[in-house]
């Protein structure tokens, strides 16, 4: 339920951040099933994107365009086994495609 949701995250992601700090984890909270209007599934770049770069992003919980232009370079470089070259043209390619 989308109310559960942002009981969970907490007013400015509070909720999320405290989570994360007691239990060392960072937390991505992600809303299962639902894609923004807006939103396009990694997926669906599979002719632009080769699709051991697309699962480096699904393994930490980015399975949309959305999800990895919302992550600074710095973030993505830490948490998946990519370069930094190839970060930044992913991130590029989605930035072209959802300008389309």
């Amino acid at each position: 339920m989308p109310e559960e949701v942002s009981k969970a995250i907490g007013k400015n992601g509070v909720n999320i951040r405290l989570a994360s700090q007691l239990t060392g984890y960072e937390l991505d909270v992600q809303r299962e099933g639902i894609v923004a209007e807006d939103d396009v599934e990694l997926t669906e770049f599979s002719d632009e994107i080769e699709a051991w770069v697309i699962q480096e992003f699904k393994k930490i919980g980015l399975d949309t365009a959305r999800s990895v232009l919302e992550k600074d370079v710095a973030e993505l470089l830490n948490r998946t086994d990519l370069e930094e070259e190839t970060i930044i043209e992913v991130q590029k390619i989605l930035r072209e495609e959802s300008e389309d």
